[in-house]
């Protein structure tokens, strides 16, 4: 697995704790935060700018990559397993602090997210989540993926994305999310189905590596669809109850 057309140019050149010290409360995002307005205010999408969020979850937990994560990340994402239908990552540890660096500069301009997937009570990377815009107003974006192969089938992945979707669709003010994935990649193409991505058709010969290029199947999810279906998600679970 898994990586969901992480397509961001993982080798761009360059040279804590839990990533929550200096924050207020408010700049962290919990799963069950309710949806409201004032959430989607000019100053609630500014305010990513300055750090990204922690994203709590119950087993997961999500925040802005670090240089120093760049040991765990080479570890977990460097195999032949991950990377076969991603872009090609650092090719080492400097590569991937570099990428960091890179990583934190967008997110000041606002031109990208980069999350480091963690677990609760462990702050060593095990995976990153991407999201990029697609237009200037960031009203439509892609994300991609990458976890490393001893969490699959865990349901890490679907937790972390869970928070991200969250996060896309409150503080972003995103409309449509997209992604990409390698029409080989079965666990990657699973993954998207199951967080609720739809299929809307195939790009054919849009993936380059290694000198060879392969169809990939273009997802989407809506916000208003996404927010129906979480809805209905905590209604089930209330009748449950």
């Amino acid at each position: 697995m898994m990586s969901g057309g992480l397509r961001t140019n993982l080798a761009t050149p360059s040279a804590s704790a839990d990533g929550t010290e200096g924050m207020n409360m408010e700049d962290r995002l919990e799963l069950d935060r309710p949806l409201t307005d004032a959430l989607l205010d000019e100053g609630a999408r500014k305010n990513w700018r300055r750090h990204l969020p922690v994203l709590d979850g119950v087993r997961v937990r999500l925040r802005e990559i670090e240089p120093s994560d760049a040991t765990s990340l080479f570890t977990m994402l460097a195999s032949e397993e991950i990377t076969r239908f991603i872009s090609p990552p650092p090719p080492t540890v400097e590569g991937f602090a570099g990428f960091a660096i890179w990583a934190e500069s967008g997110r000041s301009a606002g031109s990208h997210a980069c999350f480091a997937i963690t677990l609760q009570g462990c702050d060593t990377a095990i995976g990153i989540i991407q999201v990029r815009p697609l237009d200037r107003n960031f009203e439509t974006a892609e994300w991609g993926f990458a976890l490393g192969s001893a969490f699959w089938g865990t349901g890490v992945f679907q937790e972390a994305a869970e928070l991200v979707l969250e996060f896309v669709f409150h503080t972003l003010g995103v409309h449509r999310l997209e992604a990409r994935a390698a029409v080989q990649n079965g666990r990657g193409n699973g993954a998207l189905l199951k967080v609720g991505a739809v299929q809307e058709g195939v790009l054919r010969k849009s993936f380059l590596r290694n000198g060879r290029s392969s169809d990939q199947v273009l997802y989407a999810i809506l916000c208003d669809e996404w927010l129906e279906s979480r809805a209905a998600r905590k209604g089930a679970l209330h009748r449950v109850h």
